[in-house]
C-alpha cells in the first residue's frame, strides 16, 4: 500500500522529525543572536564614543551582509569543518549589521538636551549611559534584534547543507525530490518561526520607557533559553554516524528503503553532496549515500556496500528532451545520441574524478573526452535557433551538459545557453516542463521513483531490469508530459551506500545487510 503524499499526511508522518528540525532551526537561530548581541551592542556603544570608527565597523558590517549565505558558509567549512561551528559564525556575522547600526542609531538619537541634563547633575559616562542612552535607545535596539533574527530564521534553512539540521532538511529534500509537501513541511514552519520570534520581540519593544532596564537583563535571559534548544537531546545515538544528501533522505531508494527493507534506523545528518565525501574521509561522518560513479569516492578510498536486497533501482543516464524542441529541429536528436554508449561505468568514474578531486573545469574534461572520441568539431556558430541546455549539481551533470553544448555547436548550426548547476530534480524537471529549458540528462531511476513516483507494485517487476526501467519511464514521460527519454549514455550512476575502507574492514562490513546487522548489536 503507497504512503498518503498530501501536505497534512506529510505532516503527520514526519511529526517526529519535523519537531525536531523546528527545536533545532531555533536554537541555530538564536545562539548566532546572542552572540551578535554579545558583539554587536558593544561595537554600537564604541562607535558613539569614537565617531571616526562608525564608517568603518559599519562599512565592515554591511559588506559582510551582501555576501551570499551559501558562500559565506562555504569559506567557513575549510575553517571549521562541517556541523553547528560554520553555521554559527555564518548567521552571527549576517545578524551583526542591524544590530550595530540600530544601537548606534538609537543612541545617536537621543535628545541632546536630555544627555546634557544628565551631565549637568554629575552623571558619569557609565551612568549615563546605562540610566539614560540605552533606556531611551532600547526600541530603535530591539527594531535591529528583530531585523536579526528575522534574517537569520531564512538564512538559518541553508544550515541543513552543512549538517547542522534545521528546517531546510525538508526545503532543500523537498526540491530535490520534486515533493512539494515536503517543501511545504519547511517553508511553513520557518515562516511561522519568523512571524512568532517577531511578534515576541515587537513585545519587550513596546514596553514603556521607565521598564527598559528590565528588558536588558530579561531578554539575554530568553535569548539563552531559546538558544539551548539546539543542545536538547533528540533521538539515539547510533554507534556509526551516518550522512545523507537531502534527496536520498526522502526517497524509497533512499533512507525509506534501508529503514523498510534493510530495518536501518541512524538518525541520519543531512549534508550537501558537495562535502559529503571528504567529510567521511576526515571520519566527520562514517556512512554516506554515494553514487557509484563519483570520482570521490575513489579519491577518498571509500567502498560500495553490496545492495544484497536491491532497494536501488538502475540509474541509467539519458538526456531528456521535450517534443517542442525536438520537432522544431529536427537535427538535435542524432546530435545528442552521438554520446550514446560512450561513457560506461569506469570512464564516468574517470572524468568525475578529473572534475570533483583533480579540479579541473568540466570543460576542458568533456572537450578531451570528446576529442578522444572523434566527436569534437570546430563551433560553427550558428543562428538558427538556440537550444537551452540544464544539469543539476553533480559534477557529471556538468560534464554531460558541456558535452552536449560542444556537440550541438560543431555538429549543427543551433547555438546554446546553458543553465548548469540547478538545484535538485524538481528544479530541473518543472524548468524542462514548463519549457524554460529543452534537454538536460537525467537518470533512469530518478525518473521511475522521484518524478513519476511509480507505485510500488509496479516498481518491484522493473527494478532488476535496466531496460524495463528505461522502457517504462520513456513511455510514461511521453505519454504524461511530451518528453522524449534519448538513447542512454552507457553508465549506471546508482545510488550506493560507502564507507571508509579500512572501516569496513575493521567492522566486517561488505553488504548492506552487514551493516544492519552490526547497527542491531550495538
Amino acid at each position: 500500500m503507497e504512503p498518503k503524499t498530501g501536505f497534512f499526511d506529510f505532516i503527520q508522518q514526519e511529526s517526529g522529525k519535523l519537531l525536531q528540525q523546528t527545536i533545532t532551526h531555533t536554537g541555530l537561530t538564536f545562539i548566532s543572536v546572542l552572540i551578535a548581541i554579545a558583539i554587536g551592542l558593544p561595537l554600537g556603544i564604541l562607535i558613539t564614543r569614537r565617531h571616526r570608527l562608525s564608517g568603518i565597523v559599519l562599512g565592515i558590517a554591511g559588506v559582510l551582509q551582501t555576501i551570499p549565505s551559501i558562500a559565506l558558509l562555504g569559506f567557513m567549512i575549510p575553517l571549521l569543518g562541517i556541523g553547528i561551528k560554520p553555521a554559527i559564525v555564518a548567521l552571527f556575522l549576517y545578524a551583526l549589521l542591524p544590530i550595530i547600526r540600530n544601537t548606534y542609531t538609537g543612541i545617536r538619537g537621543v535628545d541632546p538636551t536630555i544627555t546634557e541634563a544628565a551631565t549637568g547633575m554629575g552623571m558619569s559616562d557609565r551612568q549615563l549611559l546605562l540610566k539614560v542612552q540605552l533606556p531611551l535607545a532600547m526600541p530603535v535596539i530591539l527594531a535591529g534584534i528583530r531585523t536579526a533574527t528575522v534574517i537569520n530564521v531564512g538564512v538559518a534553512t541553508l544550515a541543513a547543507y552543512i549538517a547542522a539540521g534545521g528546517l531546510g532538511e525538508f526545503i532543500f529534500g523537498g526540491i530535490a525530490l520534486n515533493n512539494t509537501s515536503m517543501i511545504l513541511a519547511g517553508a511553513i514552519p520557518a515562516a511561522l518561526l519568523a512571524i512568532l520570534f517577531d511578534w515576541l520581540i515587537s513585545l519587550l519593544q513596546k514596553r514603556k520607557t521607565n521598564q527598559s532596564r528590565r528588558r536588558l537583563y530579561v531578554l539575554p535571559l530568553i535569548l539563552l533559553l531559546l538558544s539551548s534548544f539546539y543542545f536538547l537531546p533528540i533521538g539515539n545515538k547510533a554507534p556509526l554516524k551516518a550522512g545523507f544528501t537531502p534527496e536520498f533522505m526522502g526517497r524509497r531508494d533512499g533512507n525509506l528503503g534501508l529503514r523498510i527493507v534493510y530495518g536501518i534506523h541512524v538518525n541520519p545528518l543531512v549534508i550537501s553532496d558537495m562535502i559529503m565525501y571528504k567529510a567521511a574521509y576526515e571520519k566527520n561522518i562514517d556512512i554516506i549515500s554515494g553514487s557509484s560513479t563519483d570520482g570521490r569516492g575513489k579519491a577518498f578510498d571509500l567502498v560500495v556496500l553490496q545492495d544484497d536486497k536491491h532497494i536501488f533501482p538502475p540509474y541509467y543516464a539519458a538526456p531528456i528532451v521535450t517534443n517542442a524542441a525536438l520537432e522544431k529541429y529536427p537535427e538535435l536528436e542524432p546530435t545528442l545520441n552521438l554520446l550514446a554508449g560512450t561513457i560506461n561505468d569506469s570512464i564516468m568514474t574517470a572524468l568525475n574524478y578529473q572534475v570533483d578531486y583533480l579540479k579541473y573545469s568540466p570543460e576542458k574534461v568533456a572537450r578531451e573526452f570528446l576529442q578522444q572520441q572523434g566527436l569534437l568539431k570546430s563551433d560553427r556558430n550558428g543562428s538558427k535557433g538556440t537550444i537551452r541546455i540544464g544539469c543539476k549539481i553533480f559534477g557529471d551533470g556538468y560534464i554531460l551538459a558541456n558535452m552536449y553544448k560542444m556537440l550541438i555547436e560543431g555538429h549543427t548550426d543551433l547555438s546554446v545557453s546553458t543553465k548548469l548547476g540547478l538545484g535538485g530534480t524538481k528544479i530541473c524537471f518543472d524548468a524542462l516542463n514548463n519549457n524554460q529549458l529543452d534537454v538536460y540528462p537525467e537518470y533512469t531511476g530518478t525518473g521511475l521513483l522521484a518524478i513519476l513516483q511509480t507505485p510500488a507494485n509496479i516498481t518491484d517487476t522493473l527494478i532488476a531490469d535496466k531496460d524495463k526501467v528505461y522502457a517504462y519511464v520513456s513511455r510514461e514521460f511521453e505519454q504524461q508530459y511530451g518528453i522524449k527519454w534519448l538513447k542512454p549514455i552507457g553508465f549506471n550512476n546508482t545510488y550506493a551506500l560507502m564507507m571508509r575502507r579500512q572501516q569496513t574492514i575493521d567492522l566486517q562490513i561488505k553488504s548492506i545487510s552487514d551493516l544492519a546487522l552490526y547497527l542491531k548489536n550495538k
